[in-house]
């Protein structure tokens, strides 16, 4: 029986549930994998906090170095969440030749290099299978089942507050803003849920997943990011009427040494596997040139899925022999060969309010054509207010940049664009 010894940094919900899960699963532990897994030091802002799990008083410390610097202590475990003091903390570990799990994807996402080239210098694991779409094993599948594949392109709903709002409001109408108040009251929302809804959450974990996926790192800062905010319950009523489910999307595709990496809200066929993931779950729909299409679906969030993914890499890195990294160039920026694209080709929703007039159309069209966009779809929906009805457009594809020159020529005068939104197959 291999004994390991593990500390926390952090006990919050996900500390909680990976105290639970490792509580309740001794047996298994023992009788699948040899292991005796215990948990002696415990970091926490305040010891007498009523927690949601029964750890022992005596197992906690407001002091980093009680974990840190044990040198029982094998593999150190990381919940604080955020960018700082998480990262030096999980740097010092390493250094001090301690194997660090993390579900942290702020600080993966901003700090790999500095993570991976201090495990590596110090011969340990870094494991983050958490950080992205909790319980389900993106992370794992990309790492080992896809490596005979060269993956061409990867959409995901990787964010479960976003996909809960934007499947309340696709089922029952209701406005943004009065879905996004009962996902705080339901908990599925933060009280302050900016990072969720304004896309930055999804950014991170695609920064993760592209360079996994692409072999090569995908800096944060080159994801472009925009949230749900602005999304009306006229957007999605007139998308659903079309055909089309409204998901907040993150996307990524690889053609040569050209790479497109976004997130934004995306209108996608009723037909298409992701249009069917409602709710707080998460899905990953990937096409690798070997394995084709496949799509992983799941709990994305929550305490005890993403305490899961947490013990499964505490296990995997107890019984690793070696501690695998990735070999591409984790390095603060890209690598210089690659270029990335800001100028990608979609279909586009638009809603306008234009002029009750003829001949409106007709300058709505020119200036469309002018830039070479062409539109496949248009309807009107509503009546008459003010002297102006809405109508919607939806595009062929066009470039993202022809597209935005398009819009910026319209005379407020004439018409006004309520929305634009992007259009995937």
């Amino acid at each position: 029986m291999k004994d390991v010894v593990i500390g926390f940094l952090g006990c919050g919900n996900v500390g909680g549930g990976v105290w639970k899960l490792l509580e309740g699963f001794q047996k298994e532990l023992a009788h699948r994998d040899n292991l005796s897994i215990r948990v002696k030091r415990v970091l926490v802002r305040d010891v007498n906090k009523a927690r949601t799990c029964a750890v022992p008083r005596e197992l906690l410390t407001t002091d980093v170095n009680d974990v840190i610097n044990d040198p029982e202590i094998s593999i150190v475990v990381e919940f604080m969440g955020g960018e700082q003091p998480a990262t030096e903390y999980m740097i010092r570990a390493l250094r001090a030749g301690k194997t660090v799990v993390t579900a942290n994807k702020v600080a993966v996402a901003l700090n790999w290099h500095r993570l991976q080239a201090a495990a590596q210098e110090h011969g340990v694991g870094l494991y983050y299978e958490a950080s992205v779409c909790g319980a389900i094993p993106i992370i794992d599948t990309l790492n080992h089942s896809l490596q005979a594949n060269r993956i061409q392109y990867l959409m995901g709903i990787i964010n479960g507050t976003t996909n809960y709002i934007l499947s309340r409001m696709y089922e029952k109408g209701e406005d943004y803003s009065a879905v996004l108040e009962d996902a705080k009251r339901l908990g599925l929302a933060e009280p302050n849920p900016a990072s969720d809804v304004e896309g930055y959450d999804a950014a991170y974990k695609l920064s993760i997943m592209s360079s996994l996926a692409f072999h090569a790192r995908v800096p944060f800062s080159k994801v472009y990011v925009e949230g749900i905010t602005r999304v009306t319950a006229m957007d999605i009523a007139c998308g659903k009427e079309m055909g089309y489910v409204l998901k907040l999307l993150a996307i990524a595709k690889r053609d040569g040494d050209n790479i497109e990496v976004r997130v934004h809200p995306t209108f996608l066929p009723g037909s298409h596997p992701l249009a069917q993931v409602n709710g707080s779950f998460n899905a990953v729909y990937l096409k690798g040139h070997a394995c084709q299409e496949m799509m992983l679906q799941g709990r994305g969030a929550g305490d005890m899925p993403t305490a899961s993914a947490v013990v499964g890499d505490i296990i995997h890195a107890s019984v690793a022999d070696v501690h695998v990294h990735p070999t591409f160039a984790n390095t603060p920026d890209a690598d210089a060969i690659l270029t990335f694209e800001d100028n990608w080709t979609s279909r586009y929703f638009v809603r306008i309010s234009a002029v009750d007039k003829p001949g409106v159309l007709a300058k709505v069209a020119g200036w469309f054509a002018k830039e070479n966009v062409s539109i496949a779809t248009m309807m009107q929906k509503g009546s008459v207010e003010e002297g102006r009805v809405p109508l919607i457009f939806i595009t062929h594809e066009a470039s993202e940049k022809a597209m935005q020159a398009a819009l910026a020529a319209f005379d407020p005068q004439i018409c006004t664009v309520d929305s634009m939104i992007r259009v995937e197959k």
